[in-house]
């Protein structure tokens, strides 16, 4: 028996680090696309003489990129990394009582409308 408890332990723990690979593929993505943002563009001086190079910073998009990551819908492996990270922080019973709450034993039967409300009760743990 001590074996298969063992096994349990080892696949919960691949999980866990399967959780923590995507939320840093997430985490890079995004650093990615703020990366992006930064724009190079050539602006021609007066007098017709050969145009500069400036780098411009897009903090009003940023702000306004943020504001629009606000409002798209949470996604599965968002939540997944939240509710993860709280697990491994040793609140593993209060997750499950979570999910049990918004009617399910795992993350995958809960509706992606309630994502919202779960992250908010999660951050209170």
């Amino acid at each position: 028996m001590g074996k298969v408890k063992l096994l349990l332990d080892v696949i919960g723990d691949l999980r866990s680090l399967a959780d923590s690979l995507q939320a840093v593929a997430d985490a890079v993505a995004e650093n990615d696309a703020a990366e992006a943002e930064l724009t190079t563009t050539k602006e021609p001086e007066k007098a017709g003489k050969t145009g500069k190079t400036t780098v411009r910073n897009t903090a009003k998009k940023d702000t306004k990129a943020t504001a629009k990551q606000e409002e798209k819908p949470l996604t599965l492996e968002e939540v997944r990394a939240v509710l993860a990270e709280k697990s491994r922080s040793g609140h593993t019973e209060e997750v499950r009582k979570l999910l049990a709450k918004h009617g399910a034993d795992k993350l995958s039967e809960i509706d992606p409308a309630e994502y919202a409300a779960l992250l908010a009760e999660a951050e209170v743990l």
